[in-house]
Formats: C-alpha cells, sequence, structure tokens
C-alpha cells in the first residue's frame, strides 16, 4: 500500500489541476444548449481513464453517453468485482449573478475549489480514480476487479441508467456498488451513510365554482376552495408532529439502540441549527432527536401552495380553485405504492362535498438500507478510518438516491454510500464548493477500501 499513498501524495497538485480542467466543461444536462458541452465533457473523461490505463468505452444512449472504464483483468483469475459510480452531468449554475467567480472559471481559495459540479459530482469520483491510478501506475496489484460506470443524466432523473444496467447484467454484476455523492459531518468526522429515505409526491386540486366570483356577492353562500383545502391539509398532522394517515406508520422499523447511539454522536445543537436556519425553534415528531426525524423518520411536507389573486393589491374574490404539492419521506420498510394508495384514501375521506377533489399522483422512489453491522458496511468503516484518521460514524441521510434501489434490482449489490461533501459545500447553490482536503482524503480512502473490502 505504501507505494500507493507515496504516489497519490506526490501527485497531489496535478491531480487537483485536472479537477480544474474537468470543472471547466458546462455539463448541464437539463438544458439541451449544453448538449455538446456534455458530449466534449464525457470525451475528456474517456481519455482520463484511458491514460490511468483502464479499458474504457463511451456507451451512447438515448440521452447522454455513459462511460465504462475497467481495471485490467487477470486471464483465469476469480476475483471480487466493484462497481464504482459517478455523474459528470451537473446542475443548472443560475442565478449567476450569486456567484462570486464565475461557476465553469474554477477558483481555488483557502484549500477549496469553487465551481459548478465540484462536489456534486466530478471531484468525489475523480478522486476514486486518482486512487486506482495510484495502483496501476506504480504496479501495485488490485485485489480486486473493479469497474466505473460514470453517466450524464443523474441530474435529470437517470433517465437512461435503468435500460443501461438491465441490457449490460451480465458484464456489470458485482459484489458492491461504491458512490460517493452524498456527505460527511465534518473532515474530523467521516461517516459511512447505510440508509436512505425513500419518497412519494401527490398533488391535490380542490375545484369549486366555475370561474373567481366577487366575496362581496357571493362571499358565505359557498365554500371557498383555498379555506377548505387549508383546512384538509391541517389535519394530516397532529399537533406533536406526527402524521395523521391511517396505516402510514404501519412497515415503519423502529430504530435499534445501536444505531440511535450512533444518531447520537453526530455533532447537533438545537439553537445553532435553528439559527442556521432562520426560525425562532425546531419542530418536530415528538420522541425522537432532530438528527433522527430528519434522516430516520417519515414526514409529510407541504411544498407547494397556490389559489386565487396574488398580485399586487388586493382583489376581493372567492377563488375557483386551490392546489397544493405534497411530498412524503419514506424511511425502509414503506414501499410508496401502499403508502400512495393509503394518502389517496385519507385525502378523499376528508373532502368536504362543497368542492371537488382532483388527485395527481406523482413520483415515487423506494427507501434504502444496507445492514450496519454487515461485514461490507465494517470494511467501509475500517477503511475510512485508515483515510481520515479518525473514528468513523454510521448515518442515515434524508435524501432519495434513486439509483440505488435500482442497482440493488438490476445487479443484486448493496450500494455502500462514501460521501467526501461537507454541509456547507452548496450543492445546486451558487458557489458550490469541494474542501480539497476531502478530495485527497478521498484518494486514500478509495486505495484503502479495495483492500478491505477483497477480504469479506
Amino acid at each position: 500500500m505504501q507505494p500507493v499513498l507515496d504516489y497519490l501524495k506526490k501527485n497531489e497538485a496535478r491531480f487537483i489541476t485536472e479537477l480544474c480542467d474537468y470543472l471547466r466543461f458546462p455539463s448541464v444536462s437539463a438544458q439541451s444548449k449544453h448538449t455538446k458541452d456534455l458530449a466534449a465533457c464525457a470525451n475528456w473523461l474517456v481519455k482520463r481513464c484511458r491514460d490511468i490505463g483502464l479499458e474504457t468505452k463511451l456507451c451512447p444512449t438515448e440521452g447522454n453517453p455513459i462511460v465504462v472504464a475497467k481495471t485490467p483483468r487477470r486471464k483465469g483469475a476469480k476475483r471480487p468485482h466493484f462497481l464504482v459510480y459517478g455523474h459528470y452531468d451537473v446542475q443548472p449554475a443560475e442565478p449567476f449573478e450569486l456567484w462570486k467567480t464565475p461557476p465553469f472559471e474554477p477558483r481555488i481559495e483557502k484549500g477549496r475549489v469553487y465551481a459548478r459540479g465540484s462536489v456534486d459530482n466530478k471531484g468525489q469520483h475523480l478522486a476514486h480514480l486518482n486512487a486506482v491510478e495510484a495502483y496501476l501506475k506504480t504496479g501495485t496489484e488490485l485485489p480486486c476487479d473493479l469497474t466505473f460506470v460514470i453517466e450524464g443524466e443523474e441530474e435529470v432523473g437517470s433517465k437512461s441508467l435503468g435500460g443501461f444496467l438491465k441490457k449490460n447484467i451480465k458484464e456489470l454484476r458485482c459484489d458492491a456498488v461504491v458512490i460517493s455523492d452524498n456527505g460527511l459531518p465534518s473532515v474530523d468526522l467521516p461517516a459511512l451513510t447505510y440508509a436512505l429515505r425513500g419518497i412519494l409526491a401527490v398533488e391535490v386540486i380542490l375545484h369549486g365554482p366555475s370561474r373567481d366570483l366577487h366575496s362581496g356577492i357571493f362571499g358565505g353562500a359557498l365554500d371557498n376552495p383555498a379555506m377548505a383545502l387549508c383546512q384538509l391539509l391541517a389535519q394530516l398532522r397532529d399537533k406533536n408532529g406526527r402524521i395523521a394517515i391511517p396505516g402510514f406508520y404501519a412497515d415503519v422499523t423502529p430504530l435499534s439502540a445501536y444505531e440511535r447511539k450512533q444518531l447520537a454522536r453526530l455533532p447537533h445543537k438545537d439553537r445553532e441549527m435553528a439559527k442556521f436556519l432562520g426560525v425562532p425553534e425546531l419542530f418536530g415528531e415528538k420522541g425522537f432527536t432532530a438528527t433522527e426525524r430528519r434522516s430516520a423518520r417519515p414526514t409529510i411536507e407541504i411544498n407547494g401552495l397556490t389559489s386565487g389573486y396574488q398580485g399586487e393589491g388586493s382583489k376581493t374574490i372567492v377563488p375557483s380553485w386551490a392546489r397544493a404539492k405534497l411530498t412524503f419521506r419514506l424511511v425502509p420498510n414503506q414501499k410508496p405504492d401502499k403508502i400512495r394508495d393509503a394518502v389517496l384514501k385519507q385525502l378523499k375521506k376528508l373532502c368536504p362535498p362543497t368542492v371537488r377533489m382532483e388527485i395527481k399522483a406523482g413520483h415515487g422512489g423506494e427507501p434504502y438500507i444496507v445492514s450496519p453491522k454487515g461485514a461490507q458496511a465494517q470494511a467501509a468503516m475500517r477503511a475510512l478510518k485508515s483515510a481520515f484518521g479518525r473514528e468513523p460514524i454510521l448515518m442515515r441521510e434524508g435524501g432519495s438516491i434513486p439509483i440505488v434501489n435500482d442497482f440493488k434490482k438490476h445487479l443484486g449489490a448493496d450500494t455502500l454510500l462514501l460521501g467526501l461533501s461537507l454541509p456547507d459545500d452548496n450543492p445546486h447553490s451558487p458557489n458550490e464548493k469541494f474542501d480539497l482536503a476531502c478530495y485527497t482524503a478521498g484518494m486514500r480512502m478509495d486505495a484503502c477500501l479495495w483492500q478491505e473490502l477483497s477480504t469479506v
């Protein structure tokens, strides 16, 4: 291992330069004007992988191409096979005026690189590639076979990835998937994320009169859809923050004492979080800490609420309709289809006869969990400790990464989420950054990871 670690240290400046080169591509998948930029970025990545010594191909899809790169295989050798996932597409950079420097002109300041895509996700998966380069260029034998799958549509829902996995099951079947596209609490607190929440989206529209009506002439003679919707939504959660939908919690698995102990290690103070979020005080389901509520408990959120006149001044009407967009975050063992049925049943039950309800059931994604005490998870924890020089923690994340369920469904492999993003890195926001200490630690972590995983 020492030649690998020495190589990483010796080439650190070059790895930072190459990251900056990668970040100059405005590979924004949500905007068609950047189609050529995405293709150029994918070609840069192909060249980078081939320079490392990987067998690399650019795989066309109906959308943006997928880069597949493999370590050299020893003929006849039966070794563990692991897949590393990343994405070269990035979020739109707008609003440009909020960036201190142009988003696709990387700026290095105080040990951080500022640019769109720096942490989400170019820097994170490039750290893995750099570590593999160190193995190959020093002649240090990898104890396993590796395949990199780096796509260009993650920021628009990975529309081509599921079909690609299905078509290439034999080639891509592996013992585990490694993803660094999430976070850790701090440089001093490395973490393995072993669970993600799922999601269910629903839009509710209440229709009242056939048109907006004069409130002075008709007000009081019919129900106001905006008022009816507010009263309906208020009945979906009780005063203790618990979701008031029959059967909603039926399949929720309680946190174990071990999990609660691990989550309690996360740095958190309610008062500081409230100040950071700009609220008078925190709120959530009673009986759980704020950390548990936002990572390991199901939720309901009103994402948008619209009705009536929203312009300058007043307009005295009874609006003809009212609309709310809702999302439910789901925890492991909850099924989106089952929750959808329970939600729709309750909405219909609560709808008054004075209005007509229209429901648009949106997207859903299953939660994900891998055993935190499993051999692979513990191997990843050992690699984190070696790389960061600190005792790592296990954590859950409140967001959703739907592709991990695709990997499980098509390849039969669990995913280890080894994020390198700090809480203030601003992914999806202006002035996105990547801490270079996390970049270099990520390289060391990758170098150690294959040694640890290959023994379990």
